[in-house]
């Protein structure tokens, strides 16, 4: 019955979506577990009378929602909405789970909790969103896992308070339950702490503004105050009425405190918690200091009384234990404590934290660094390092929430790099995004402690509160569906028009959201098979210039099948090189006349890809003797975070060869080069 209730829904989404009618008009976004609709519908209007049965708190907080939201809707309908909390409900397992029955003259909805009862007003609202009227039937429904999430730098570029507020709103309308705020990292420490005011007056602050010009600059941090300072923090009043806001709207703001490393900015204003005891010489906490756990442990206590949330989320991710090995301070902490390495150093540290945090009440996450040297008893580990981290977590009986930078990283290019602005990372469409199935191929068993998912934004080229939006809408709601939908039953056609159907929602609302519609796409060249002289010959790599077991592309034929990448290198029809550079030679089995050879390159700067800076074409019959054709040079430079070019050779004049020589040098010591296909013509 439920396959066929689901299918219905399909076609009748798909109407509504683009073309919307007078009945069964139903835009529902994460899409419900189970509807069954008719032709009647409920007039949703400012006139309609609201009960609510529900506890106290529950009941003002809805109350109040509810009649703000209705103040938007011009029918004259004077039906009833019926809002109630019970023990139990019918087919409902989470607490986040409602039942609600559409009648026109009155509209109930059952929960076992003032959460549920507030996501059903959003099925109700998206429901009325074409005509002010809601198709009546049943609809009984809950999520798929626990944790639903955005996570936000705050650090790199601040935003006011006033702006999360805002993020609030759009990411609770679509069901979202957590927010985490990256407030601490070396480019601004953003939260008050009394017992330590220079880390806002002055590690909060800096010049220039923009964060690349300030990483690839001095990195110099200033005082607050000083002429052209950038920056800025939440006080703890600021804190107390964004934890505020979001509880009246069901979701868990969950802070960030970084450590050990992302800490260039505490260990400047703070030196002696750092190895060297240097300003501007240190990312990592000296973690055979006791001075160390005083404040770390001081700044946690005010962090736990500003936010109820279980979770303190303490990063962990990324530190380079560079000075470790040589701090007599850690070298005298590692005896003490027996500790084998600075990986089990790192993971005394997290242990440590733990039970400090876990004497509050409350429980740690972290980065899937955290795994490093052994886990913490009760940790949870965010895995972001693709799905390894996760993985590793729930087999060790401990939670997971999923959140792998190849599919839910926001700040990667959404549509064909040349038509947005810059982005960190590859491309990441939204259909990607919708593709990734938290739970695939885990046992039935362990899946249980797959927590959730969340989407992250990382701001390092996304300054403006207008550029943070376009990031994150629409792609944030292939994360709301994946985490609240049966995944059996996702399909992304059909998603992609609720998904417009919502951006056109957001963009009135005033979020700067993207315009999925009008979606570029794929590269061209990634769409269709190249035939060409090479295809389906015989290639050898030189052995001082093997292809990276990372990026394969499939193996020794990755350049000779036909097949070309699409914008970013992680899509597996890159093969990538390092160090050595490229050295092939393609044996085309007799001789031949060419015309041109050529090989495309891409440069995406963070991740060191780069443009070859030389590159040679050479010609030969026996594979002895090489006629050099083509020597390119090509000064390798920073310039556009994500760029194409065709390095190659071509003549008038076919020159008869059997062998084909190909070879590339990277200009930047440890860079990568990615190449797709070496066409012959």
């Amino acid at each position: 019955m439920k396959k066929i209730h689901i299918y219905i829904l399909v076609l009748l989404v798909a109407v509504a979506c683009n073309k919307p009618v007078e009945t069964n008009n139903y835009c529902v976004l994460p899409l419900p577990q189970n509807v069954e609709l008719n032709n009647k519908t409920f007039a949703l209007s400012k006139a309609n009378k609201l009960i609510v049965d529900a506890p106290e708190e529950d009941k003002r907080i809805l109350e109040e929602y509810i009649t703000a939201s209705l103040s938007e809707f011009a029918n004259n309908g004077k039906g009833t909405i019926r809002l109630v909390v019970k023990d139990s409900v019918a087919g409902i397992s989470s607490h986040e789970g409602y039942s609600m029955t559409i009648a026109p003259k009155e509209i109930t909805v059952e929960a076992t909790s003032g959460a549920g009862l507030f996501y059903g007003i959003q099925t109700i609202l998206q429901m009325a969103r074409e005509n002010s009227t809601v198709a009546c039937g049943k609809i009984t429904d809950e999520p798929a896992f626990e944790y639903r999430g955005l996570m936000l730098d705050v650090s790199r570029h601040f935003f006011d308070k006033e702006f999360i507020k805002k993020q609030i709103d759009a990411i609770a309308h679509f069901k979202m339950n957590r927010l985490h705020l990256h407030l601490t990292d070396a480019a601004g420490w953003r939260i008050e702490i009394k017992k330590y005011p220079r880390l806002t007056n002055f590690a909060a602050w800096r010049k220039p503004g923009l964060w690349k010009d300030w990483w690839f600059g001095d990195r110099l941090y200033v005082n607050e105050g000083t002429e052209g300072a950038y920056g800025g923090y939440y006080t703890q009043d600021d804190i107390r009425e964004i934890v505020k806001y979001a509880q009246e709207r069901y979701i868990t703001i969950i802070p960030e405190i970084e450590m050990p490393a992302h800490s260039e900015e505490v260990l400047t204003a703070y030196p002696e918690l750092s190895c060297t005891h240097e300003p501007y010489k240190q990312a990592d906490f000296c973690i055979g200091n006791e001075k160390t756990y005083e404040f770390l442990e001081n700044v946690l206590s005010e962090v736990i009384e500003l936010f109820p949330s279980e979770y303190i989320h303490i990063g962990g991710d990324e530190a380079g234990k560079a000075s470790w090995p040589h701090c007599p301070l850690c070298q005298k902490r590692m005896k003490e404590e027996n500790l084998k390495d600075v990986n089990e150093l790192q993971s005394y540290l997290i242990q440590r934290i733990e039970k400090f945090v876990n004497s509050k009440g409350r429980q740690i996450i972290g980065w899937d660094e955290i795994l490093d040297g052994g886990l913490a008893p009760n940790a949870t580990v965010m895995s972001w390092r693709g799905t390894e981290g996760g993985l590793a977590a729930v087999n060790s009986g401990h939670k997971a929430i999923m959140t792998p930078g190849g599919y839910c990283y926001l700040d990667s290019y959404q549509d064909a790099p040349h038509t947005q602005p810059m982005a960190f990372g590859p491309y990441m469409p939204l259909d990607k995004v919708y593709s990734y199935n938290p739970i695939e191929g885990i046992e039935a068993e362990k899946a249980k402690l797959i927590h959730g998912i969340q989407g992250n934004l990382w701001v390092e080229y996304i300054p403006t509160e207008e550029m943070v939006e376009y990031m994150i809408y629409p792609r944030i709601l292939a994360i709301a569906e994946i985490g609240w939908s049966n995944p059996a039953e996702r399909n992304f056609a059909e998603f992609r028009e609720r998904a417009i159907n919502a951006v056109e929602w957001l963009r009135g609302k005033g979020y700067n959201a993207f315009d999925l519609k009008n979606e570029f796409g794929q590269r061209k060249e990634a769409s269709q098979e190249s035939d060409n002289l090479a295809k389906g010959k015989s290639i050898v790599y030189a052995e001082n210039a093997p292809y990276s077991n990372s990026y394969t592309a499939g193996g020794d034929n990755a350049l000779i099948d036909g097949v070309h990448g699409g914008w970013t290198y992680t899509d597996k029809k890159w093969q990538g090189f390092i160090s050595g550079g490229i050295d092939v030679t393609i044996d085309l089995g007799e001789e031949i006349e060419i015309t041109s050879v050529h090989a495309d390159f891409m440069q995406m700067c963070i991740p060191d890809v780069w443009m070859p800076a030389e590159v040679t074409i050479a010609l030969s019959s026996d594979n002895c003797n090489f006629n050099t054709v083509a020597e390119i040079k090509h000064n390798v430079v920073r310039d556009e975070e994500l760029s194409f070019k065709n390095y190659g050779w071509e003549s008038d004049k076919a020159i008869k060869a059997r062998y084909v020589r190909y070879t590339a040098k990277s200009g930047k010591q440890g860079g990568w080069l990615f190449t797709d296909e070496i066409e012959i013509k």
